[in-house]
């Protein structure tokens, strides 16, 4: 529902603050009567999914359980809108559906960041950005939340000029307007940076290994630091070992993708760099107090 909001106040205020209408909005759905939030809202809609007019913008937001929301009836009106030639955009979730409809393939996109392992996986074809959001051709991303007004600030700021959107950010109390390179949270490297760079270097060396995990031990020497150098740092700055801290990056990828795909918990094993089932589960059990099966079947019955 934020993410809905902050599409739509900051084209209201810019209707306000100009004096006239700018922009106009039509809310659609699968349903025609009305679209029921994550958080229970129920949102009345202008009627069914329709043809879209020569200069629309067409946005899907999306929320929780999105794969269950991207129907048949909702792919194929995407791929008609697409073929017209309409422009297309996706709030949040919304992504996924984009990419389930073959919207955004040899495209770049942003989702919200709980569910860009997931998308990763399922949408090969798809090149994730982990940023506020992306505009690709006709094709425009939003990560959730309060990704939506920076990206409608950056629309009415190329529409109507920056003054216009600083003063609808000024309404807002959005400080900072965010730009398409601005990224959804600050990584571990990215926290690390300016404190020790060292540091900073292994934490992206694992976020980027995490199929085929490189041994603490070349991951010092990568650094110029002897392997007990890094256990300290990793004891100062984190708290943990080394080898905890990869080990807990690895589950957290498991359990998203455990919770936002259909592969195999094989797979999901292997993606996540263990050797074998049996060895995830144990780990996955002492992290998260229950196997990837219950897991799996917990976010089902979601």
């Amino acid at each position: 529902m934020v993410s809905f909001a902050a599409a739509i106040e900051p084209l209201r205020l810019a209707n306000r603050l100009a004096g006239r209408a700018l922009y106009d909005w039509r809310l659609i759905g699968e349903r025609a009567e009305a679209a029921t939030c994550s958080n229970g809202a129920r949102i009345l809609l202008d009627g069914p999914l329709a043809e879209t007019r020569r200069d629309d913008t067409l946005l899907v937001c999306g929320g929780l359980d999105v794969e269950r929301a991207a129907s048949r009836p909702v792919l194929a009106w995407l791929r008609r809108e697409a073929r017209r030639g309409t422009r297309i955009g996706a709030l949040c979730t919304g992504a996924w559906v984009l990419a389930e409809a073959g919207l955004l393939d040899g495209r770049r996109a942003t989702i919200h960041w709980e569910n860009q392992d997931g998308f990763a996986e399922r949408f090969p074809d798809v090149t994730l950005i982990r940023t506020v959001f992306v505009e690709d051709g006709n094709r425009l991303t939003a990560a959730g939340g309060t990704a939506a007004i920076d990206l409608m600030l950056h629309q009415i700021a190329r529409d109507h000029g920056a003054a216009l959107a600083g003063r609808v950010a000024d309404q807002l109390i959005h400080a900072a307007i965010r730009s398409e390179q601005d990224h959804q949270r600050m990584s571990s490297p990215g926290r690390m940076v300016a404190r020790h760079p060292r540091l900073a270097q292994v934490l992206a060396r694992m976020e980027a290994n995490i199929e085929d995990p490189v041994s603490p031990a070349r991951l010092a020497a990568e650094a110029g630091l002897s392997p007990r150098q890094l256990e300290r740092l990793f004891a100062r700055h984190l708290g943990r070992s080394p080898k905890r801290h990869y080990m807990e990056l690895r589950l957290e990828r498991a359990h998203h993708l455990l919770r936002q795909t259909r592969m195999s918990v094989m797979e999901i094993a292997l993606a996540c760099g263990f050797g074998s089932a049996a060895h995830f589960s144990k780990c996955y059990r002492a992290t998260y107090g229950c196997t990837p099966y219950r897991e799996r079947g917990a976010a089902a019955a979601q």
